[in-house]
């Protein structure tokens, strides 16, 4: 698994948890949330998921990192969201399993999910923010989301 980072390129995920380390290091003592978030784009011929990790110094700004997937088509609104959020979970998991369980546990973690109050996904903010927190995370959802809705979605085309 290998992410992409804006100042450092390529980095695999050992990499971007040493670097997200030395970030917490450089100033301990300021608040910080760690975030992940998912958002989709849909063409006819793939769907194209960006999970981003953001690392956001209460502000005094962020560092981000994020990886794409490429997947068959996926028309299907509720699918893809469910799809957006399993990508974001699924995540926690594997940065726990490599070490970076202290740092998650540390600080506070929270979803971005790209739904809201507006539109085709205000039907799902029940289920999903259920789903979310029933596993243990804060979940947040437009407009405070801009782990999946801005971040993300920057590199979703």
């Amino acid at each position: 698994m290998q992410f992409r980072s804006p100042t450092s390129g390529l980095l695999s995920v050992e990499q971007m948890i040493r670097q997200i380390a030395a970030f917490l290091e450089e100033d301990p003592k300021a608040p910080h949330t760690i975030v992940i978030g998912t958002d989709s784009h849909t063409t006819s011929q793939s769907t194209t998921f960006v999970t981003a990790v953001v690392i956001h110094r209460v502000g005094k700004g962020a560092r981000f990192y994020f990886r794409k997937l490429r997947h068959k088509p996926m028309f299907d609104l509720r699918h893809r969201i469910y799809k957006e959020t399993e990508l974001s979970l699924a995540l926690v998991d594997v940065l726990n399993a490599k070490g970076m369980s202290a740092l998650l546990s540390a600080w506070p973690l929270e979803i971005h999910i790209d739904i809201g109050q507006q539109g085709d996904t205000k039907a799902l903010i029940t289920e999903i923010k259920g789903w979310v927190t029933s596993v243990g995370y804060v979940a947040r959802i437009k407009p405070e989301s801009f782990g999946a809705s801005a971040v993300a979605d920057r590199f979703t085309s």
